[in-house]
């Protein structure tokens, strides 16, 4: 989409945050046509680029790095000091955004808060993200996805039951907290910008990891507060559909999602076990569920005699729900995958190119991906600073004195 004027062309965003939620909320809002300036440490830079390995061919660039700062420009202060302080008000004069991930209050001894800055630039909108939010008993904490996840429910709901061998509580295979603080962030900076239009002024946008994993229990939160009982570990099994979950095939796993009574039927068609949706016990949905321990083991017998393509091909004709546990190597060669473009490849400054995971959203045919790689550190220092005013000389004497 880089020849097509995306949503956010024109809009400024100040990124000081690091790591990844709030990076991969600036990523989002890259992708979507904002200019985002990334504000990092000399010297070092924002703490992924040390997270590796793996490392981009021929660079210091870990591959935490690049998943989260795809369409940003890179800019070192030291904004410990005054000399920084001073560069960075500079540059939220002209913006529209700013992110910052720091511990509450860290920001307010830099003149970096939100309070002092709205009198800079009334309109500012000011995402702050911190792990339990401005106002809470637990404010002063540090927010880190792993804990947030234990904290927040999501493990006691993952992993296999304790009775079943390997069982305990187990965390997502990504920092699935952070991934969806950045969304649920981006999505507010969206709105805000919206609100902007009509009032002209901005606003404090307080974003906790702990209350989007929360927010994210969906369902299961329901589960709880509807009916009081604490929901348990089920492993690869859904809590409210029955089957709905992995199953051994001769060969290897699959997995079945039977989402309603007439695919249930079709899938026991297939399994030529079309007497099942006649008994009472598993004619709908509810029953199912309340008769699980019944059920299962007689789908797992009858899907124990076939081979995983004999399975996914029959149940593809029959119109059930279903499909391989692919590895990555099997994700990014999948027909799917390829046709949706979401293996992109991007140049790069140092390797000559880098391999990056495209953004879902499509607009009109189009991909909302970013058209420029993550950038190396500092890479956009002097154009940036030349943006707001900051000539040779003075670059010059800021880079000796170590600020830039």
């Amino acid at each position: 989409m880089s020849n097509v004027t995306k949503p956010l062309a024109g809009i400024k965003v100040l990124d000081i945050s690091r790591v990844l939620a709030g990076p991969w909320c600036g990523q989002m809002l890259a992708d979507m046509g904002a200019d985002v300036v990334k504000v990092e440490r000399p010297g070092s830079g924002d703490d992924t680029r040390h997270w590796g390995p793996p490392w981009l061919e021929d660079t210091a660039e870990s591959a935490y790095y690049l998943c989260a700062n795809r369409g940003k420009r890179s800019v070192t202060i030291d904004m410990a000091r005054p000399e920084g302080q001073a560069l960075i008000k500079q540059l939220v004069a002209q913006s529209d955004v700013l992110l910052e991930n720091f511990k509450v209050g860290g920001l307010k001894k830099y003149g970096l808060d939100y309070a002092s800055l709205k009198k800079l630039n009334p309109a500012l909108i000011y995402c702050s993200i911190t792990g339990f939010g401005q106002q809470s008993p637990y404010a002063h904490r540090a927010g880190y996805d792993f804990m947030i996840q234990a904290m927040g429910g999501i493990m006691s709901l993952t992993g296999k039951p304790d009775s079943e061998l390997g069982g305990g509580p187990m965390k997502s295979g990504v920092a699935f907290t952070d991934i969806f603080t950045g969304l649920y962030a981006a999505n507010a900076v969206l709105a805000a910008l919206y609100q902007r239009r009509d009032s002209g002024v901005g606003c404090h946008i307080d974003m906790a990891l702990m209350d989007v994993q929360v927010g994210v229990l969906a369902n299961q939160a329901l589960n709880y507060l509807t009916s009081g009982n604490v929901p348990q570990r089920l492993g690869n099994a859904h809590p409210n559909i029955v089957p709905y979950q992995t199953f051994a095939t001769a060969d290897g796993h699959i997995i079945v999602a039977v989402g309603n009574d007439a695919q249930f039927a079709r899938f026991c068609e297939v399994l030529s076990l079309s007497d099942l949706p006649l008994d009472e016990r598993f004619a709908t949905n509810g029953a199912r569920v309340n008769h699980r321990e019944t059920l299962v083991p007689l789908l797992e017998a009858a899907l124990a005699q076939r081979t995983m393509d004999t399975w996914l091909t029959a149940f593809e004709a029959a119109g059930v729900p279903s499909g391989p546990i692919n590895t990555l190597d099997r994700v990014f060669d999948d027909p799917h995958v390829k046709a949706r473009g979401l293996k992109q490849t991007l140049p790069h400054s140092q390797s000559g190119q880098v391999d990056l995971v495209a953004n879902p959203i499509r607009v009109n045919g189009h991909s909302m991906s970013a058209s420029t790689a993550p950038p190396g550190l500092g890479e956009h220092t002097e154009r940036v600073l030349n943006d707001i005013g900051i000539s040779p000389a003075q670059q010059q004497a800021l880079r000796e004195a170590g600020i830039i």
